[in-house]
């Protein structure tokens, strides 16, 4: 797939775009937010095509640039690229600028260890209220599918606005398309005051993990929303919320505060920073999205973010299908030929293939742990850095 050029990999003298405007205009005045984005997970279920080599933030699943291409570029609508960080593992930081030439050393956060979202957010709040006493911090995924950019960002600013006036720690929430039972959801409490025509606010009333279907579907009808992992919050306010209640990472805090990170990573446990922080904390509120999401988490996404031929078939590559309906498919290298089949998704990458049935696909994770580990650690190594050149699925029926 030949390189796209994007806001984030321009350089600032030819920032004349929205998204360029959009990080000027934001805070009117203020020291512009941070934006770190998570992008340090291995993405098992988009196995074989996704490797710890080479994760899915690499691959050009949510549109035909990689997902940390089109992530970067929704961080350039709140803030200008000198204030962004990735945080990721060592082994990804060079991938990583591979993909996005404009990525300097400076743009990272190298996690010493994986952790989960608790530690590795309470060390970024603690690393860039270093640089900055009054960060606000928009803590985003490298693996979402987010549009339009302009209600992202208009959505996001009403939480900085409130993350800053009022102390708030933000999640955003968007309300549900489907009875999803891989998404966590919120149930709304009391409305915030906000400015008018800015999306609502309000305080969360309740965070509730992936629920079966029949819970899902009730969800859906009483007016829950879904919980996307994108957060805002000011970095003191955050780091005073752990110390109150995340018994598993306050005790190692001082191991930062002594400059000792790979201490802090070594001793702090693993913890989710929902479970850690929000799911304990009385200053936790939420603001209703304005726009499309997707978590883009199996290959059961591709469905949903990618066109169809008039057969339902979704492919990535150079696939061909004959008498075949309702089939996913990524091509790496070489063509995918499907011929009189239905609702199977099929994988080729690396020099691997995997053929499944569409209903198994999100249970790729309990798979891949059970195969030998060349499979699973370098089932892409092959592949490129961009993955496939995203041709079209070519529908072939008579």
């Amino acid at each position: 797939m030949p390189a796209s050029k994007n806001s984030f990999t321009r350089d600032d003298d030819d920032m004349t775009g929205t998204a360029r405007a959009d990080a000027q205009e934001t805070e009117s005045g203020r020291a512009a937010p941070w934006v770190t984005v998570l992008a340090g997970g291995v993405g098992s279920r988009f196995w074989p095509a996704s490797t710890p080599a080479r994760p899915k933030q690499l691959l050009p699943l949510a549109s035909d640039r990689p997902l940390i291409v089109d992530t970067l570029e929704r961080a350039h609508a709140l803030t200008p690229s000198d204030r962004v960080r990735v945080l990721a593992g060592a082994h990804l930081v060079e991938p990583f600028r591979s993909a996005v030439p404009s990525l300097g050393e400076a743009h990272f956060l190298v996690e010493p260890a994986q952790r989960g979202t608790g530690p590795v957010l309470a060390w970024a709040a603690w690393r860039l209220l270093q640089a900055d006493s009054e960060a606000v911090l928009v803590s985003l995924h490298a693996d979402h599918r987010i549009t339009p950019v302009d209600a992202f960002a208009e959505t996001v600013r009403a939480a900085l606005r409130g993350a800053r006036e009022e102390g708030w720690l933000f999640t955003v929430a968007v309300p549900p398309t489907r009875p999803e039972t891989g998404y966590g959801y919120i149930r709304p409490g009391a409305p915030l005051e906000g400015e008018d025509g800015a999306p609502a606010c309000f305080r969360v009333g309740a965070f509730h993990e992936k629920p079966d279907p029949e819970t899902a579907a009730r969800f859906v009808d009483d007016g829950y929303l879904w919980n996307t992992g994108i957060f805002v919050w000011r970095a003191d306010t955050f780091l005073d919320e752990v110390r109150a209640h995340a018994h598993e990472i306050a005790p190692h805090l001082h191991l930062l505060e002594a400059g000792d990170e790979a201490g802090f990573f070594a001793e702090v446990e693993p913890v989710a920073v929902d479970v850690a922080v929000l799911e304990r904390s009385d200053r936790v509120a939420a603001v209703r999205a304005t726009f499309g999401w997707d978590d883009v988490g199996s290959w059961e996404a591709l469905a949903r973010t990618r066109p169809a031929d008039p057969q339902g078939n979704v492919g990535v590559g150079a696939v061909h299908a004959h008498d075949a309906a309702r089939n996913i498919v990524y091509a790496d290298q070489g063509d995918v030929v499907l011929f009189g089949v239905d609702d199977l998704v099929v994988v080729r990458a690396g020099g691997v293939t995997l053929v499944t049935d569409r209903r198994h696909a999100p249970d790729l994770k309990g798979l891949v742990e059970r195969l030998p580990e060349h499979l699973r650690s370098g089932g892409a190594a092959a592949g490129s850095a961009r993955g496939p050149a995203g041709h079209p699925t070519s529908a072939e029926d008579p």
